[in-house]
């Protein structure tokens, strides 16, 4: 089971859900950190990290010595990271995507990759759950390569629960592509249900089923709640403004262990989501 958790906005409480519910489920979870430019989910977890491994993508690296300036590399390219200018040819290595497209156009072979650093995983655990986040270097506008190996790096036979990027962009649909199931989280406010009805149609597009939900529940108003009954998007937790529950956050503290009430209602989203999940399975059969 893969579940990622979603939002369409920053400052939901996207991470809370992803780390609690990990804590709740214990040994058999791994708890992936997608959220490659600003990572935080250690700040809750806390967990133990045992290695680091730095990440390269390939770019292309062109022999002048071979090459005839044809210009079927710089066509070729979607990106524009090539061009040729004379008798030279410019690689611009933070505009490539690493398709490979101008290696196999080149009618002379002059064209190979070598590596540009995006960043580092972090492999960990806490107790025995695993723990695995990506941190993209400083400067580095390409996040996706380092989501897709951070959730390449998972172990199969664990539940998979994946903190994504906020937003609705490149990064989030790389954290939750070809997942079981996508866990919206938002707040009941103009800006949150805003931000979560692109969150849903771009959660659509890729044919996952999803639930919700709403922090800070008992703010704002509850236009959130009629959009969620309206569209069929399952309700599946609430979580109040509760004094205590921010202050455990502000301190870097679990709300399963600081609220220990809670520890069965995470355990319970998560049975619930197994159940939607092998229901929309015995659907897609059915057909």
């Amino acid at each position: 089971m893969i579940i990622s958790v979603a939002s369409g906005k920053g400052g939901t409480g996207k991470t809370t859900i992803a780390t609690n519910m990990a804590l709740a489920l214990g040994g058999r979870v791994e708890l992936l950190d997608c959220d490659v430019e600003e990572p935080n989910a250690h700040l809750f977890l806390k967990p133990v990290i045992e290695r680091t491994q730095g990440v390269e993508t390939p770019i292309p690296l062109v022999d002048e010595s071979k090459c005839t300036f044809c210009k079927k590399c710089s066509d070729i390219c979607r990106f524009n990271a090539l061009a040729v200018v004379g008798k030279r040819v410019l690689v611009f290595a933070e505009l490539c995507h690493s398709c490979g497209g101008c290696m196999l156009v080149c009618p002379e072979g002059a064209i190979t990759e070598t590596g540009r650093e995006l960043g580092t995983l972090n492999f960990g655990k806490r107790d025995a759950i695993g723990f695995i986040n990506g941190q993209l270097r400083v400067g580095e506008a390409m996040s996706p390569p380092l989501i897709k190996r951070v959730r390449a790096a998972a172990d199969p036979e664990r539940i998979t629960i994946i903190d994504a990027p906020p937003g609705t962009s490149c990064p989030v649909i790389a954290a939750m592509n070809g997942t079981d199931f996508v866990l919206l989280v938002t707040e009941p406010t103009p800006f949150g249900l805003h931000d979560l009805k692109l969150a849903v149609e771009a959660v659509k597009l890729l044919g996952i089923p999803a639930g919700l939900v709403v922090n800070r529940a008992d703010i704002g108003d509850d236009q959130v709640f009629a959009y969620a009954e309206n569209g069929g998007l399952p309700l599946l937790l609430t979580i109040p403004f509760d004094r205590k529950i921010a202050e455990a956050y502000s301190r870097g503290k679990m709300i399963v262990e600081e609220m220990p009430e809670w520890r069965q209602r995470f355990i319970d989203l998560y049975h619930t989501i197994e159940t939607i999940v092998q229901g929309s399975r015995a659907a897609v059969c059915a057909k």
